[in-house]
């Protein structure tokens, strides 16, 4: 509000009458935030009235904060959406390859970078990214996620810390975004980011109530060339978790993100019971 940018129609509501109100405002359909969570936890998307109530009750108690104030966003036409990692340090802002993604239920799936765009529509995206981050300061990098649609740049939402879509960065660049991030944090410039190419990840989502999970066949998941894995050691799994994800390189963005795929396929997830 303070830096004019361009956003989606939006109303905060920190209780049920209010929600009811800013959904009857904002219309169907519309999308339903806990302001404090992440990885989708809490959201959902009200499509008709009877879906109202479920979906503050999602929104009280899925996010990762607890019940509490909510915004509901009206939806948006784009074209896609990218998160453009923006890092402050001593040196300056530094920008990594836009990171065009795959959200399910406000969870990313799927990952690349670059995102192809017009260089109106990149440059419009720095200035946004340039804007949002100056004004909450600090050091470190920001996942900022805007929506495209050509030439416009719409801003959707900021986290001030690595972005769950940017764990492509693992192998698409010299310093991934954890490492961008310490740098940044301890002070030390970062006066570039060397860029590798056309590259992809694919998030391991595993389902069940179990603190026991294998996973299988890892010799056919890194048989290709350009393949590597990541498990990220979790200790259980309550309902749906991020436990991994399988990251890609290739000639083209296309490419890497076949190959992701197959990769993906060949691996196998043993959920045992507790």
């Amino acid at each position: 509000e303070e830096l004019g940018l361009p956003t989606s129609r939006y109303k905060f509501a920190s209780t049920f009458e209010e929600f009811k109100a800013a959904v009857e405002e904002i219309g169907l359909p519309c999308v339903i935030k806990p302001i404090m969570s992440s990885s989708g936890h809490g959201q959902s998307v009200a499509r008709k009235p009877e879906d109202i109530e479920r979906s503050w009750h999602i929104s009280q108690e899925g996010g990762r904060a607890g019940a509490g104030r909510v915004i509901v966003e009206g939806f948006v036409d784009f074209d896609y959406e990218i998160t453009l990692l923006t890092v402050r340090s001593c040196s300056g802002t530094t920008y990594c390859e836009p990171v065009g993604h795959i959200q399910v239920d406000g969870d990313y799936r799927y990952s690349w970078q670059p995102q192809p765009m017009t260089s109106n529509a990149l440059n419009r995206a720095r200035e946004i990214a340039r804007k949002i981050t100056d004004a909450l300061g600090g050091y470190g990098i920001f996942g900022v996620e805007l929506f495209i649609k050509g030439d416009d740049v719409i801003f959707s939402e900021v986290s001030p810390r690595p972005h769950d879509t940017g764990m492509v960065t693992m192998i698409s660049q010299d310093l991934s975004e954890f490492g961008l991030h310490a740098r940044a944090l301890l002070g030390l410039p970062v006066p570039a980011i060397r860029f590798y190419g056309p590259s992809a990840s694919r998030a391991i989502v595993v389902e069940g109530d179990t603190d026991k999970v294998e996973f299988e066949n890892l010799e056919q998941v890194l048989a290709e060339p350009g393949v590597q894995i990541r498990i990220f050691g979790k200790p259980e799994v309550k309902g749906h978790r991020r436990m991994g994800v399988i990251l890609a390189t290739d000639e083209s963005v296309e490419a890497a993100r076949a190959k992701a795929e197959r990769a993906y396929n060949a691996l196998k997830v043993n959920v045992l019971p507790r």
